[in-house]
Formats: C-alpha cells, structure tokens, sequence
C-alpha cells in the first residue's frame, strides 16, 4: 500500500485510539493514590514512539511492557497478566 492507502484506511482509528490514551491519562491524572509501576510502564512505551527509529515503534513498545528476563520461573506467581513489567522477578 501507499501511504496515502495506509493512512485512508487505518488514521481513523488510530486517531480514536490517541484520543482514547489521552483520556485515561487524564482520568489517572484526576484520580487519587499512588500509582504503580503499570503508569511509569505506559511512560516508557510512550517516549519510544518519539525516540525508537521508524519502523521500529512497535517492537519498542512491546519491550518497554515486557519482562526482558529469559530464565522461566518454576511457577506463575498470581493469577493473571498486567500487562507491564514491575522491574522485579518476583518469586512463586
């Protein structure tokens, strides 16, 4: 496809898909507590937007989401995904 396709068929929804990053932050932002390592995650997959090279945008995200550890842990601690890393290999 051309780059006019791409963006005919796909900037809608990726317009949507923006408006819709600035509205959670905006209901983080507004909400009370502490956050955890979830929002400063989401930080860290915004700045590779701008800093990753084209072409390499989504690769970077996902790494900035993803445990980059290699070695399997015996067991899963918890029940579920996060969808962020915490920094820490946490223990089963």
């Amino acid at each position: 496809m051309t780059r006019q396709q791409v963006l005919d068929l796909y900037f809608l929804a990726a317009r949507h898909q923006l408006i819709e990053i600035a509205a959670f932050l905006d209901r983080v932002d507004r909400a009370e507590g502490e956050a955890d390592f979830r929002l400063g995650a989401f930080a860290a997959a915004l700045r590779c937007l701008q800093e990753a090279p084209p072409g390499e945008r989504a690769t970077a995200v996902l790494m900035a989401l993803s445990d980059p550890t290699t070695e399997p842990l015996p067991k899963a601690p918890g029940k579920g995904a996060v969808g962020a890393w915490s920094g820490q290999r946490l223990a089963a």
